[in-house]
C-alpha cells in the first residue's frame, strides 16, 4: 500500500471516535448501527453486548461494511473511510481486557471512571479486519475515492 494513503487512513481513524457498522440480519436486510471503536494500525475493535442484534448477526455472518466520517458544511471538504471487513469475535481474555481497560480509555477518557468497575461477562469485543478500504477525499473532485485491498501485513501497526 502507498505510504501516503496509509498515513491518511491512519490519520482518519485517529481523528474519529465512532463508525457506522452494517451487519446482515437473519432476513437478509442490512442493519446499520453506530459504535465507538479503537484501532491498532488498520485493525479496529469495538464492544457490544453479547446478546445484541449485531452480535447475533455477526455470529451468523461476519461480513460487515462500515464507514468512518463526519459532517461538514463544505462538500469539497468531505473525507472519510468506507470498508469491507470481517468481524472476528475476540476470545482471548487478556486482549479483551486490554481493549476495554487500556485502549478504550485512551480514546474515550470521559468513560474511564465508569469502565473501571465494569462487569465484562456480558460484553463481546470484536476485531474488524478490513479487506477493502475506500478513502474518500472530495477535495480531489466530487465523489473521489482511492480504493485499496488490504493484506495481513497492511493491518499491522506501523
Amino acid at each position: 500500500m502507498d505510504a501516503a494513503l496509509r498515513t491518511k487512513i491512519l490519520d482518519l481513524l485517529d481523528k474519529h471516535r465512532i463508525l457506522t457498522l452494517a451487519t446482515l440480519r437473519p432476513d437478509g436486510w442490512p442493519q446499520a448501527t453506530t459504535v465507538g471503536y479503537v484501532s491498532d494500525g488498520l485493525t479496529l475493535y469495538f464492544m457490544t453486548g453479547k446478546e445484541t442484534q449485531k452480535a447475533k448477526n455477526l455470529a451468523r455472518d461476519n461480513r460487515v461494511s462500515l464507514t468512518v466520517d463526519s459532517d461538514t458544511a463544505d462538500p469539497t471538504a468531505i473525507t472519510g473511510l468506507s470498508m469491507a471487513a470481517r468481524a472476528i469475535s475476540v476470545s482471548d481474555k487478556a486482549r479483551i481486557r486490554d481493549v476495554l481497560f487500556t485502549e478504550l480509555p485512551k480514546k474515550y477518557p470521559e468513560y474511564t471512571a465508569s469502565m473501571k468497575d465494569m462487569d465484562i461477562s456480558g460484553v463481546a469485543v470484536f476485531e474488524l479486519r478490513p479487506e477493502v478500504i475506500s478513502v474518500l477525499d472530495y477535495s480531489k473532485g466530487f465523489g473521489h475515492a482511492d480504493m485499496v485491498t488490504i493484506g495481513e501485513a497492511d493491518r499491522r501497526a506501523a
